[in-house]
């Protein structure tokens, strides 16, 4: 008996031994998920959404705005774009100011656009300049409305916007590698999304990939393993080593890679505030070049967005040329829109590896390591910006001095031998 005691009794603790282990252990005891909104949410009013609203962003390319009246969501609000009869790009809120219908629908004149509903007639800084069903003495009444607008600016190929309180609107960004074109070059664009063709828009947020940018141990994992020597080999090697640095501009990035020729790949990338994507070309047919195009990332809102490029090129539509090598690749695999889910899931890159943390990732849930100095650069800077807004200062990377140099960059390939063979540089 009283071993048959001792039995049930060692039975016993062994099960409450088993369920504490596994209480501990299961995804039961998970405290509630959150996420950081102040880094993450972008409309007006929050923390982000406002230091957001203090530079010029892309919200178009030039050929975006024609006579035909095109959607534009950016930073959470519905806009329309429209060139009027004058050539001048207007952008304003898409609610009509008289009745509310969208403007959308409206129709292009020589001095604006007009209402589809009863024809109130908008320049390009909202200004009413005629209401049809109002009596000609009424033109006091049409001047005291104005439409919600933005300021736009064009350059690069593209259509920037300015969202933010007019007494803070800084000048609009140039940037050295853009701005020196070497003989038979041109600026070209390029509205595309990661690793995809066509009009795309990422169903996840802005910062899941600009914090990426920081990120160099994420290339030989997903583009050098899962998706398949999707660069070139050098590009796609483990660094050797990677310095993270924070500039006057954003985050830096260096890292140094084994070649097969036995040179090193010595790589530079900056994630410049609030969204520029400084990234020499990974495909890296031209080496010993400073980066060529800038990418930037823009929110849409909180759960989606796009990316803008513009760069130098001598060949209209290859911002990124691609070398035979890696052309092989992939030559007889089908195009991103033609793969079938189980394909991406087989051969995973950056959609499927960003829109995978969720529409915002929950950062209650991280456990950093290492390898994500650089992605702490990026949030910690941007928490500098928040606190600098929020006492009143500018944020980093905005001027008011129309003679304001084009910024310059450090990103770029370039090659070099080990110390310890002896070759020239």
């Amino acid at each position: 008996m009283a071993g048959g005691r001792g039995r049930k009794a060692a039975r016993k603790t062994h099960s409450m031994t088993q369920r504490k282990i596994i209480g501990e252990d299961t995804a039961y005891a998970m405290p509630p998920s959150s996420h950081r909104k102040e880094l993450t949410e972008v409309g007006r009013g929050t923390p982000m959404g406002e230091l957001m609203r203090r530079y010029w962003h892309p919200v178009a390319t030039i050929k975006d705005a024609t006579s035909i009246p095109k959607r534009i969501r950016m930073l959470g609000e519905d806009l329309v774009l429209f060139r009027d009869g004058q050539g001048r790009p207007g952008l304003v809120y898409a609610r009509c100011a008289h009745r509310g219908t969208t403007l959308y629908y409206g129709k292009v004149e020589e001095r604006g656009i007009r209402c589809c509903y009863h024809g109130w007639l908008f320049d390009v800084e909202g200004r009413c300049l005629e209401q049809p069903c109002e009596p000609e003495l009424g033109i006091k009444h049409r001047n005291g409305v104005r439409q919600p607008w933005y300021p736009v600016r064009e350059h690069y190929g593209l259509i920037f916007a300015y969202m933010g309180p007019p007494e803070k609107m800084p000048e609009l960004p140039r940037f050295e590698c853009l701005e020196q074109l070497s003989d038979g070059e041109f600026i070209d664009v390029d509205d595309r999304s990661i690793g995809t063709q066509g009009d795309v828009i990422m169903p996840c947020n802005w910062l899941q990939h600009f914090e990426n940018v920081a990120d160099p141990y994420h290339v030989p994992i997903l583009h050098g393993s899962f998706t398949g020597s999707h660069f070139t080999n050098s590009t796609t090697q483990m660094p050797l080593d990677a310095e993270f640095a924070i500039t006057t501009r954003g985050v830096e990035v260096r890292t140094r890679r084994p070649m097969e020729d036995g040179r090193i790949l010595f790589r530079i990338s900056e994630a410049v505030l609030p969204t520029v994507r400084a990234v020499a070309n990974p495909f890296a047919p031209r080496l010993d070049e400073p980066v060529t195009a800038l990418g930037w990332v823009m929110p849409i809102d909180d759960t989606h967005f796009r990316i803008y490029t513009a760069g130098r090129t001598r060949e209209k539509g290859v911002l990124f040329p691609v070398p035979e090598s890696v052309r092989r690749n992939f030559r007889n695999a089908p195009s991103w829109f033609d793969m079938t889910e189980e394909e991406r899931r087989a051969r995973p890159g950056d959609w499927e590896a960003q829109t995978g943390q969720g529409p915002i990732t929950l950062h209650s849930e991280e456990h950093l390591a290492t390898s994500d100095v650089g992605l702490v650069m990026v949030r910690r800077l941007f928490d500098e910006q928040l606190r600098a807004i929020a006492s009143g200062e500018d944020p980093i990377n905005v001027s008011f001095d129309p003679g304001t140099a084009p910024t310059k960059l450090s990103s770029g390939n370039w090659t070099t031998y080990p110390p310890s063979t002896g070759a020239a540089e």
